[in-house]
């Protein structure tokens, strides 16, 4: 779902190899209308948009895709070489121990390979050459080769497991949608494993589908989230958009082939529930529509089945810490 939001966290994460370099970064919140209070407001979040936006700023602000994580710059363009390098290779693996070649070519660069574990496969990410006390770079490493490998093939790569070698942090919550599947901590490295069938298979996309590829990725790449085939996803897909017209948890159990009693026990041991998810998903519509300035307050109390106005504000500020009008605040008027 693409208004699916980004928690504050990231955001926060996303400047501070700025910060640590002595960079300002008031100027660029400004522009893409992210008001101040979010940034110390932990249950903030933002429109998916505006967080490929502020990425793509911070690109151009320090020309660095490392975002100023990294001992030296990764210069605009890196990826875009990087990906050429790959497109016509045979096979995902082919392409994967490529990548990961070109960017050793590199002094202090972040180490990518590749290993076989029997019918799996690890693809590692080694971040001790980083400046990067959130792990925010070496995470969004993760998020945007599994998505890259999954583009080259046409399919999603299905993770069975992403490990960590680093505690689990406070935010861990949020990574359900940025890893889809088991998740270890304090693990001996940081990395992804999945069925190694996946490396045997050929490369479906060519210079021309990468050309229009490379105009939103990496940024659209880290925006968007991949609900994968969890349950919860599952659930989002049949609730749909319209908050009016929602089925009840009898209906959603029985279009998933499910007892009333066993989805909710299965929600419980995700550490959710149905409410709990009509909830966040409404909470991402208002700040979908809120960014976009299209609609009234009034009118997206209305789409998103509020009585009153007054409901939403109350509901409003409980799920985010801001008001919808301060969320909204836009200084051009």
């Amino acid at each position: 779902m693409r208004e699916s939001t980004i928690a504050s966290h990231f955001v926060r994460a996303a400047l501070r190899g700025a910060e640590q370099q002595g960079h300002d970064c008031s100027a660029i919140l400004r522009q893409l209308n992210i008001q101040p209070a979010l940034l110390d407001e932990p249950r903030a979040r933002i429109a998916p948009e505006q967080f490929a936006q502020l990425l793509q700023r911070l690109w151009e602000y320090l020309d660095d895709e490392y975002m100023g994580f990294g001992s030296q710059r990764s210069k605009r363009g890196t990826f875009a070489m990087m990906c050429y390098a790959i497109i016509h290779c045979r096979s995902l693996e082919k392409a994967l121990v490529r990548g990961g070649l070109f960017y050793s070519l590199f002094p202090d660069a972040p180490s990518i390979r590749l290993s076989r574990e029997g019918d799996w496969a690890r693809l590692t990410i080694d971040d001790s050459s980083l400046r990067d006390p959130e792990h925010f770079l070496v995470e969004s490493l993760l998020v945007i080769w599994h998505r890259l490998g999954s583009w080259l093939i046409g399919q999603r790569i299905r993770l069975e497991e992403v490990t960590f070698a680093y505690s689990e942090p406070a935010h861990s919550g949020e990574y359900q949608r940025l890893f889809p599947c088991s998740r270890r901590f304090v693990a001996g490295s940081t990395s992804l494993l999945f069925q190694a069938r996946y490396l045997e298979m050929p490369l479906l996309q060519d210079e021309r589908t990468l050309k229009q590829f490379l105009l939103h990725s990496p940024a659209d790449l880290l925006a968007r989230p991949d609900g994968g085939d969890s349950l919860i996803s599952q659930i989002l897909r049949q609730l749909g958009r319209d908050c009016r017209r929602w089925p009840d948890l009898e209906t959603v159990a029985r279009q998933l082939n499910k007892s009333p009693q066993t989805l909710r026990r299965h929600l419980s041991e995700e550490g959710s529930s149905f409410q709990e998810i009509k909830d966040q998903l409404r909470r991402d519509l208002a700040i979908y529509h809120l960014a976009r300035c299209e609609l009234s307050l009034e009118e997206i109390a209305e789409q998103l089945g509020f009585s009153e106005p007054s409901a939403f504000h109350r509901a409003f500020k409980k799920w985010t810490g801001l008001t919808p009008g301060a969320y909204r605040a836009n200084p051009q008027g």
